[in-house]
């Protein structure tokens, strides 16, 4: 799979997730739109990543990364509280997340053989 195509995945699943799981709360937290807004800036990257600038590949796999990271203490406090909805949330945004690093990283391995 092509890197524009994993990091579209992975936003649009970072957008479209995080605003069903503060509109579905029944106590909604601001703080669940940050999944959201990495995704909207993952979207910009797509075209950078299409013409393959370098600069923009890496800045998408640093929001990837922190995107990664910052999903753990939810998925964590989800578990806590047996939310089994929650966790299936997180854990969907986690495994797009993943994905779209491992596709950034091969691509950045087929790119250092050439």
């Amino acid at each position: 799979m092509k890197t524009t195509q994993a990091n579209l995945i992975n936003a649009f699943t970072l957008i479209a997730i995080s605003l069903w799981g503060y509109f579905s709360s029944s106590s909604p937290s601001p703080t669940a739109f940050i999944p959201a807004v990495i995704g909207i800036f993952l979207l910009f990257c797509t075209n950078g990543l299409k013409n393959e600038n370098k600069i923009i590949a890496h800045v998408a796999v640093v929001l990837t990364l922190l995107a990664i990271i910052g999903l753990i203490k939810p998925l964590t406090g989800a578990i806590e509280r047996i939310d089994n909805i929650a966790i299936i949330r997180v854990a969907l945004m986690m495994v797009t997340s993943v994905f779209a690093m491992t596709t950034f990283i091969r691509s950045f391995i087929a790119a250092r053989k050439k």
